[in-house]
């Protein structure tokens, strides 16, 4: 299985503190139409650490039936507790997703060695392709290009998630090993591919997946110029998605677009008025509203 192209990490719309299953299929619906290549339910867009295990596998569970296959379905499955990673992996295995998304251990900060050993053992113990995700700015550790470099050579481990805001660790990576490396930034798309990331995991596709596939058919193609008009079109989307922590501007963005109530689980909370009045602009700006 190779990973690229653009993979929407999906937001979880609720209803009066419930997981909303209807937006849920018509998200997924919609993210088909806009011919993206893969959905991942649940991650840190999906607000996945206020889902108890239940929801987290009824989610993923949900994606997988509404997409029928025609798409790749990358589950977040990662934990700070590699038993508890595992087990949300071997549910998510169960329920048919393609690969799982596994983020960095958080707060207990582990060692180069034991990031090593962490990944290792979830993908021994449950089969499922992973792929890693390094975003320090969250995590508190970041995976070191090296490290990555030996998780690759499992068979297993197929990609990268790389969210550090740093567009030299890609040539870092590859200069290492040969693996699949995606842009966890969508401001950071183009740089990235350019020194030869594979795609993006994007929060903007949530909004705008058919114009994201378009501006990656564009660059593939050779068609530079073009690719970089989508990209300054979208550039203040993409920047303005994370005036406050994710998925806040974005679920407050989708809603203002008609796409799904606004409502968020504790501890995070709607935007302030100044922030809600960027997001609209934004949308006004780039034509979405």
């Amino acid at each position: 299985m190779e990973i690229k192209g653009v993979y929407t990490a999906l937001v979880t719309p609720f209803s009066n503190g419930k997981v909303d299953y209807v937006k849920l299929e018509e998200l997924v619906n919609k993210q088909i139409a806009g011919g993206v290549d893969g959905i991942v339910p649940v991650g840190t867009t999906g607000e996945s650490p206020t889902l108890n295990t239940k929801e987290h596998i009824k989610v993923i569970e949900e994606v997988i039936r509404v997409a029928n296959k025609r798409c790749i379905i990358m589950a977040g499955t990662g934990a700070n507790s590699t038993d508890e990673a595992i087990e949300l992996t071997l549910e998510a295995k169960k329920v048919g997703a393609d690969c799982s998304l596994q983020v960095a251990p958080y707060y207990n900060k582990p060692s180069q060695e034991g990031l090593y050993r962490h990944f290792s053992k979830i993908v021994d113990d449950t089969g499922l392709p992973a792929v890693l995700y390094n975003v320090p700015g969250r995590c508190g550790v970041a995976i070191a290009p090296e490290t990555v470099a030996r998780l690759s050579r499992n068979s297993k481990i197929i990609a990268v998630k790389e969210a550090s805001g740093n567009v030299e660790r890609v040539s870092e990576i590859l200069d290492l090993c040969d693996i699949s490396v995606m842009s966890g930034d969508d401001a950071l798309t183009i740089p990235m591919m350019s020194v030869g990331a594979k795609g993006i995991i994007s929060v903007a596709s949530n909004i705008i997946p058919a114009e994201l596939k378009k501006m990656l058919a564009l660059f593939n193609a050779g068609n530079m110029a073009e690719a970089m008009k989508m990209h300054m079109k979208y550039y203040r989307l993409f920047k303005d998605l994370f005036v406050e922590s994710n998925p806040i501007p974005v679920k407050s963005a989708m809603a203002m677009l008609g796409m799904i109530e606004e409502e968020y689980r504790l501890p995070l909370c709607p935007p302030s008025e100044k922030s809600k009045e960027v997001i609209q602009k934004t949308l006004v700006k780039t034509g979405l509203l």
